[in-house]
């Protein structure tokens, strides 16, 4: 409807490390499985190829990210995460299952922001641990692959959950808007984050 009120969810600069550390992610997934399941070995055949685009994939998604935080919009990004650190009754109580009022950002999008960044961490630990093992002894562990192909299988499973709520969920799926455009309506806002501060600060406003 045209006479729908929009209010901005994300800064570019919040969506840019978004689908930058999504695009990353579906690569190395693929390139990692195909250089780990032994029947995708054997489709793809050129293992020493899809190992050197998994490795370049890896160094661009960590120089892409730290160029965004470096050049992009800082403020926003300091506000999101304290946003996403910020842990209250509120969320509490839709943990507990009971009626909550969510702001900018509810407990289980808190809580997968917290597991993609701490497996983004340990992705990247482990995955320099191997690098650097094929070229020193002295960086080999017994687990490192282990912790590595773990990573893999739990995230697979938090991406299967984030793409059913933000793509086919019919309460949640408007929220894509706001990370693909950057607003999403204001009714929807009110009824799923009514103490998103943005909508605090507009209703104080006089009119």
């Amino acid at each position: 409807m045209a006479d729908r009120q929009y209010v901005l969810r994300f800064s570019r600069t919040e969506r840019a490390l978004h689908w930058i550390h999504a695009a990353a992610f579906f690569l190395l997934l693929a390139s990692g499985l195909a250089l780990y399941l032994p029947t995708l070995v054997a489709v793809v055949g050129r293992r020493p190829l899809v190992r050197a685009v998994h490795v370049d994939v890896a160094i661009a998604w960590v120089a892409a990210l730290i160029a965004v935080m470096l050049f992009g919009d800082r403020h926003s990004l300091r506000r999101t995460l304290a946003e996403l650190d910020l842990f209250d009754e509120e969320d509490r109580k839709m943990l507990r299952g009971r009626r909550f009022r969510a702001a900018r950002f509810n407990a289980g999008q808190k809580i997968n922001a917290a597991l993609t960044a701490a497996f983004a961490l340990l992705f990247a630990f482990s995955g320099s641990l191997l690098w650097l093992g094929e070229r020193d002894t002295r960086f080999r562990f017994a687990n490192t692959v282990l912790l590595h192909d773990g990573l893999a299988y739990f995230s697979l499973v938090l991406l299967v959950g984030h793409l059913y709520l933000a793509v086919l969920h019919p309460a949640t799926r408007h929220s894509l808007r706001g990370m693909t455009i950057g607003t999403v309506r204001e009714d929807w806002a009110r009824e799923h984050h009514s103490r998103w501060p943005a909508l605090e600060r507009e209703a104080a406003e006089p009119s």
